[in-house]
């Protein structure tokens, strides 16, 4: 039962206007500066301003960065000694399934196999 207002809010994402809203001449789904829909199971764990952490770290600065080593988040062992460092094809290759990537690691999602949305996400954080 208490999923069902988080199913609700997800279903009503989908809701709206295709227009751009205001202001936002020639925003689409390609405006890389705002997070793509698949980011929302991200936003579950995580955020995006510097050094505001959830239940994962902040994505602030990710891409480029080496794996474990980002702001002040308590990482897992597994990630920290991972030698990673987080690029397109890394981060493809952990969204898709993050147990195989690191084992180890302590992020508990299962993954995401559709690659478009990776792509989406992975030019997402590149912003950020």
């Amino acid at each position: 039962m208490r999923l069902i207002p988080v199913f609700l809010i997800i279903g009503l994402s989908a809701c709206g206007s295709a227009a751009a809203p205001d202001g936002a001449e020639g925003a689409s789904a390609t405006d890389r500066s705002q997070p793509p829909l698949a980011f929302v199971q991200c936003g579950t764990c995580h955020q995006t301003k510097p050094g505001r952490h959830g239940i994962g770290p902040s994505l602030a600065g990710v891409f480029g960065a080496k794996a474990g080593h980002v702001g002040d988040f308590a990482y897992s062992a597994a990630m920290r000694g991972s030698g990673l460092t987080w690029d397109e094809a890394t981060l493809d290759t952990f969204l898709a399934n993050p147990r195989a990537a690191v084992p180890g690691t302590k992020m508990s999602y299962a993954g995401l196999r559709d690659e478009g949305q990776r792509a989406e996400i992975i030019e997402f954080l590149k912003t950020q």
